[in-house]
C-alpha cells in the first residue's frame, strides 16, 4: 500500500492514489460533488454518490414497479423493492435460484449469488490444479493443504505451520536472548515470554491459581488457564496418542547451541546432567558447559 495518508494521526495506506484523494475528504470533510439540480443543495464527496442522488431524485420520479396482485396496486421505484415486497403476497423470499433440479429461494440477492456458487463451484487457481470446491471454505482448506510452501528454519531447517511460530522459534538461535523481569520488587527472576511472566507473577507473588482440574481424583490447580488445558491431554488417552506420536526427543541445550546431535541411548539412573554458561570461554565459542553429578 505505497500511497499513505499525510493527514496528521492517521497514516493510512492505500493500493491506489484516487483511493487516498478520496479518504482524505474524511478528514477535510469537503464534498466537492454539489447537484446542479433546480432547488437542491446537496453536495457528495464522490462522483458515484452524486450519480445515484440524481438517478433517485431527480430523474426516476415515477414510481414504475407496480404489484400486480389483486386489490394491492402498491407501486415502487425499484425492481428488487417490489419482489420483496411481493414475497409478502406469496409467503416465499423473492429470489429464486434457476439452476435445474434446485428451485431454492433467498431473501437477498447476495444471498441467492452466494448460494449459486454452489452450483458453479470454486475453482482452485493454481497453475495445474484443476480442484473445484463446492464451498468457499473448501478451497481455502485444499489451498492449505496442497498449495501452502513450508515455512523453514534457516538455522536448522525446521519446519512449522505459521510465521509467528518460526519468529517465536528463531529466539533460540539468538547468541543473546531477550528477557523479560519480573517487575515486583526484590524478585529478579527473568523469562523469555509474556505467558511465563504472567504465571510466574499471578502464582507465586499473588498465590493465585484460580484454575483447577475437575478430573476425579486430580485436584490440581493452575495460575493460567492455558495451563490447566494443556494439562488436560493427562487425562485423555486419545489426545495423549496424539502427542506421544508428533513429540521429538527433547535435546540439551549444549546440542541445541553446537549443533551435535547425541546418540540414541537410555540415560542412568544415578546421573543427572545440568547445564551451565560461562561468560568467558562458553560465550566465545558458544557452547555451553556441562557438568556431570554423580548421585549419591
Amino acid at each position: 500500500r505505497p500511497y499513505v495518508c499525510d493527514y496528521e494521526g492517521c497514516g493510512k495506506g492505500f493500493t491506489r492514489d484516487f483511493h487516498r484523494t478520496r479518504h482524505l475528504l474524511t478528514h477535510t470533510g469537503e464534498k466537492p460533488f454539489g447537484c446542479t439540480a433546480d432547488g437542491c443543495n446537496q453536495k457528495f464527496g464522490t462522483k458515484s454518490n452524486l450519480k445515484k442522488h440524481i438517478e433517485r431524485k431527480h430523474e426516476n420520479q415515477q414510481k414504475q414497479y407496480v404489484c400486480d396482485f389483486e386489490g394491492c396496486n402498491k407501486s415502487f421505484r425499484k425492481h428488487q423493492q417490489l419482489k420483496v415486497h411481493q414475497c409478502h403476497h406469496t409467503n416465499e423470499p423473492p429470489f429464486k435460484c434457476n439452476n435445474e433440479g434446485c428451485g431454492k429461494y433467498f431473501s437477498t440477492p447476495s444471498r441467492l449469488k452466494r448460494h449459486e456458487k454452489i452450483h458453479e463451484g470454486y475453482a482452485c487457481k493454481k497453475e495445474n490444479c484443476s480442484y473445484i470446491g463446492k464451498t468457499w471454505t473448501e478451497l481455502l482448506k485444499h489451498n492449505k493443504e496442497s498449495h501452502t510452501e513450508p515455512i523453514v528454519c534457516n538455522e536448522c531447517y525446521k519446519t512449522f505451520k505459521r510465521k509467528d511460530y518460526l519468529k517465536q522459534h528463531q529466539k533460540t538461535h539468538a547468541v543473546e536472548r531477550e528477557v523479560l523481569q519480573c517487575p515486583r520488587e526484590g524478585c529478579g527472576r527473568t523469562y523469555t515470554t509474556v505467558f511465563n511472566l504472567q504465571s510466574h507473577i499471578v502464582s507465586f507473588h499473588e498465590e493465585k491459581k484460580p484454575f483447577s482440574c475437575d478430573y476425579p481424583g486430580c485436584g490440581r490447580v493452575f495460575a493460567m488457564k492455558q495451563s490447566l488445558a494443556r494439562h488436560a491431554v493427562v487425562h485423555d488417552p486419545e489426545k495423549r496418542k496424539l502427542n506421544l506420536k508428533r513429540s521429538r526427543p527433547r535435546r540439551s541445550l549444549a546440542s541445541r547451541l553446537s549443533g551435535y546431535i547425541p546418540p540414541k541411548t537410555q540415560p542412568r539412573k544415578d546421573v543427572v546432567v545440568t547445564e551451565s554458561r560461562t561468560r568467558d570461554k562458553a560465550m566465545e565459542n558458544e557452547i555451553p558447559t556441562v557438568e556431570i553429578l554423580t548421585l549419591q
